[in-house]
């Protein structure tokens, strides 16, 4: 039995093509650009050549994300919270809060030990702190978005990002760029300040056990040792953070075709 799951976010889509024996057996990212209906297509179309599976073989899918309903091809469609626990629980059991920087938002997730939502709480009015504010600064900084967590590992000065606001935040990367402060140092602060705003709406919920990291902001390395540093514990995170909510869809669709 072959199941699907597609995350349609607002950056990026990911699919999942899962086999109940083998486990999951191909994925894909791709960015979802002007058409997310289009983008989602594309996405499945990969994770599926991924696997050497064809939609034929495909028993049952389902979407989530925030483009979740616009999907053509889904059979149903689950909120991220739910599929993001889903996959955190499969890949990590022990896991009982869920970290997620996506592109425009930021949401902590509470578990408990059958990986079932006990609460969450979310940051979705401002893209501060999120994947969109992390690629504007690497624009103005003129640095390639994946590799900004490892340049800022090498930072020597520890410097400060007053706001996070995306307008501001890039005002002061460019006056810091003027005064000759070093791009490391530059990308350490921006990266402390996206630690900072995320362990703020983690103290605001009920964090407690093993934490895991998911979302495109998890391949930051420097915002991951920032979190571990303010946290005073290490982190779980997958070796392809931004697949665990397509991963979870995928299972959820496997349950559905069990039951």
């Amino acid at each position: 039995m072959i199941t699907g799951g597609t995350d349609i976010g607002s950056l990026s889509v990911e699919s999942v093509v899962f086999e109940a024996d083998r486990g999951m057996i191909g994925y894909s990212i791709v960015l979802t650009g002007a058409n997310s209906r289009k983008s989602s297509e594309v996405s499945l179309e990969q994770a599926l050549s991924s696997g050497r599976v064809k939609r034929t073989d495909v028993s049952y899918i389902v979407s989530t994300g925030c483009g979740r309903e616009i999907s053509g091809f889904a059979d149903e469609s689950i909120t991220e919270i739910t599929c993001l626990a889903k996959g955190v629980h499969y890949l990590f059991p022990d896991c009982r809060t869920i970290i997620d920087i996506g592109g425009q938002d930021t949401k902590v997730i509470n578990v408990d030990e059958r990986g079932r939502v006990t609460g969450f709480d979310m940051n979705d009015k401002c893209a501060a702190g999120t994947g969109r504010f992390l690629e504007v600064m690497a624009m103005a900084l003129n640095v390639d978005l994946e590799a900004m967590g490892e340049r800022s590992l090498h930072f020597k000065e520890d410097i400060e990002i007053s706001s996070l606001c995306t307008v501001f935040a890039e005002s002061e990367v460019v006056s810091l760029v003027s005064e000759g402060r070093e791009v490391e140092d530059i990308l350490h602060a921006l990266n402390k300040a996206v630690a900072d705003r995320t362990v703020s709406l983690l103290e605001r919920g009920r964090p407690g056990g093993k934490i895991a990291m998911t979302g495109g902001v998890a391949k930051n390395l420097g915002v991951v040792r920032a979190i571990e540093e303010r946290l005073g514990k290490s982190m779980m995170v997958y070796h392809e953070p931004q697949i665990v909510g397509a991963l979870g869809a995928a299972l959820i669709a496997k349950e559905r075709m069990e039951g």
